[in-house]
């Protein structure tokens, strides 16, 4: 099977390379720093299956799943983060990741990820399954940003990260005017009424780093 690992920091790259390595039958095939260059990559480079992480310079991994499947329903992805997988995970998995990963898991498990999603199944940990199990039914007990959309969630990180409206726009290729939709959409939502509402929101819910 052929792999891309995608993470902004070589050491990890690097952790996850030998590690992979020595297993019988994972190629890898490439690596990138962020998703600028793994949409590069993929333009000239088979892939079976992309190790991603979620925070990275310019859009998020989180927020490039549904492209990635859009551009190839056949590519497999495991999310490989430092993040709680109670608060991206489900996000993840329902944008189309195969799997979701904490980066303080064991090597082993890692491959056991791997090959399992490869096989066709899904991964998430036995607590992670354990945490999805009990709140299966409880949507009323759903955080706000749970209620928005990917996009809308994308939005609402970029703005808790400090970026402006244009910035946004020019990052996602979208108009300001598209851009400030999502946004009142996002903040009527989300009861908000300015953009330091969201950044709180965001720093007390462990959303952004």
């Amino acid at each position: 099977m052929k792999i891309i690992i995608v993470d902004d920091h070589e050491l990890v790259r690097e952790g996850l390379k030998k590690v992979l390595l020595k297993e019988p039958g994972i190629q890898l095939v490439g690596e990138a720093n962020n998703t600028l260059e793994l949409f590069k990559l993929l333009e000239e480079t088979e892939v079976d299956l992309v190790v991603l992480d979620i925070t990275m310079p310019g859009r998020s991994g989180l927020d490039i799943i549904s492209e990635l499947k859009n551009l190839n329903d056949h590519i497999r992805i495991l999310i490989l983060s430092m993040h709680p997988e109670e608060r991206f995970a489900l996000r993840a998995l329902k944008a189309g990741a195969s799997g979701y990963l904490s980066k303080e898991a064991a090597a082993r498990e890692l491959v056991t990820a791997i090959r399992k999603i490869m096989s066709g199944g899904r991964y998430v940990s036995a607590n992670l399954a354990d945490h999805l199990l009990s709140n299966l039914d409880n949507d009323l007990g759903k955080l706000p940003h749970e209620n928005l959309s990917n996009r809308e969630f994308e939005i609402f990180r970029l703005i808790a990260k400090g970026k402006s409206v244009g910035q946004i726009a020019e990052e996602l290729i979208l108009s300001v005017n598209t851009i400030t939709s999502y946004r009142s959409r996002m903040m009527e939502k989300m009861n908000f009424s300015s953009n330091a509402e969201i950044v709180r929101y965001a720093i007390e819910h462990n959303l952004i780093e």
